[in-house]
């Protein structure tokens, strides 16, 4: 998806109609120091449609009570929407068996279950972890911590100006030590797409198991773990106009059944004596202890509000006001645009000259406008751009070409204040 054409204004994606979008959400109306607010800041946290938060509601007032534990009505109520929930994030990633798919707390979670679970089980010293510098600490650290248990060695392949991963690189570094590729879809902090399915080939060519970190895709691109021939797929049900807390974790049935649990506790158990345990099938084997149900059924209302919208209008609306904002923000003097790649989507990242982005970010709150500012939870790329930090508009489905103006206006005030 590039950035580079800019739409008429007033252009309309066919199929998508952002007003009644952005009435679905009913934050957009707030008043933030008595300005309407822009919310620029979706790659962090998106904001939830009213059909999401009356479904965590909706639980709390008909249906509270534990999953797969008791036979009365309300807890039959609550797993059929937990249940219901992993059926429709296997139909959203496309999971021929939703067996396969593990309900977790959210990305973070799903990476560590599989560092823990797979790769702490079948790494040995010497055997080679790939990353990029693109990654989320969330998909460094992980790999950091099952490398000092194991004696594995950590490859990173380097990124170019562009923000872009190095793929002749990738290429060299791939060898009969590469046990592992674990590897963004969509960077959070430049919204580089990778592409990922040839990677995979890639790293299976080499005998190497995949984890694509799908976060920030969730929300933009239609996903297919079929097609992608991945190994394991996580995502966040916060970034995808879900509540936070909840995500999952999709997994090759044959890995997953070879892994051990992450967790020990209830619900994972088929049977217990002070002897032995024995361990339930999947994906109950890895859902230790009471998850976070509320949450599930609106991440299950998320995903069915994601189900009523046109994706790929939606994209096209999305890019359009991506490549708005980059043609904007770049006629302002003094800017510097960090990560164009060719293929992105959904994130502008830049600086001020003179302006720290911290203190850009506070006067833009001022004016009602919702940005991040700082490394993203992606330090190493602040680190190969040699800044410290960045000012980071990242867009949802709701954003109007209105709100990159109202952006426009607040930097210019920054710009004022610091002139």
């Amino acid at each position: 998806m590039t950035t580079t054409a800019i739409r008429p204004s007033g252009h309309q994606a066919i199929g998508f109609d952002v007003a009644k979008v952005r009435a679905d959400f009913p934050i957009l109306s707030e008043l933030i120091h008595g300005k309407p607010l822009v919310y620029l800041d979706s790659a962090n946290t998106s904001q939830k449609p009213l059909s999401v938060i009356k479904a965590t509601d909706d639980y709390y007032r008909h249906a509270n009570a534990n999953i797969h534990r008791a036979t009365h009505l309300l807890s039959e109520r609550a797993t059929a929407l937990y249940e219901g929930a992993r059926k429709k994030a296997a139909a959203f990633l496309n999971a021929a068996d939703p067996h396969t798919v593990i309900l977790t707390k959210g990305t973070t979670d799903g990476i560590n279950l599989v560092a823990q679970s797979y790769a702490r089980s079948v790494l040995k010293a010497g055997d080679e972890i790939l990353l990029s510098w693109l990654e989320h600490h969330s998909n460094i650290v992980p790999w950091q911590l099952v490398a000092e248990q194991t004696g594995a060695v950590i490859k990173v392949v380097s990124i170019n100006e562009l923000g872009e991963i190095d793929q002749d690189e990738y290429a060299r570094l791939l060898s009969s030590r590469t046990k592992i590729v674990a590897i963004g879809h969509v960077s959070n902090a430049l919204g580089t797409i990778n592409p990922i399915k040839t990677m995979i080939a890639q790293a299976h060519a080499a005998g190497a198991v995949v984890l694509v970190d799908g976060a920030q895709a969730a929300p933009h691109l239609a996903i297919d773990v079929q097609d992608l021939d991945c190994d394991f797929y996580v995502l966040s049900s916060h970034k995808m106009f879900g509540p936070t807390g909840t995500g999952v974790l999709y997994g090759r049935r044959q890995l997953l059944e070879a892994m051990p649990p992450y967790q020990g506790g209830g619900d994972m158990i088929a049977n217990v004596t002070f002897e032995k345990t024995l361990y339930n099938q999947l994906p109950y084997k890895f859902e230790a202890g009471t998850p976070n149900i509320a949450g599930v059924a609106g991440f299950g209302a998320a995903i069915d509000y994601l189900s009523t919208i046109d994706r790929q209008a939606a994209l096209v609306h999305e890019d359009d006001v991506l490549a708005y904002a980059t043609a904007r923000v770049r006629d302002i003097s003094g800017t510097r645009i960090i990560g164009e790649a060719r293929h992105k989507t959904g994130v502008l990242s830049f600086l001020i000259d003179g302006v720290h982005p911290h203190d850009a970010g506070t006067i833009l709150d001022q004016q009602g406008i919702a940005v991040r500012t700082g490394q993203h939870c992606a330090q190493p790329v602040m680190d190969k751009f040699c800044i410290p930090a960045t000012i980071r508009a990242s867009l949802g489905i709701y954003n109007t070409r209105e709100d990159i103006d109202a952006l426009i206006k607040g930097l210019h005030k920054v710009r004022e204040v610091f002139a």
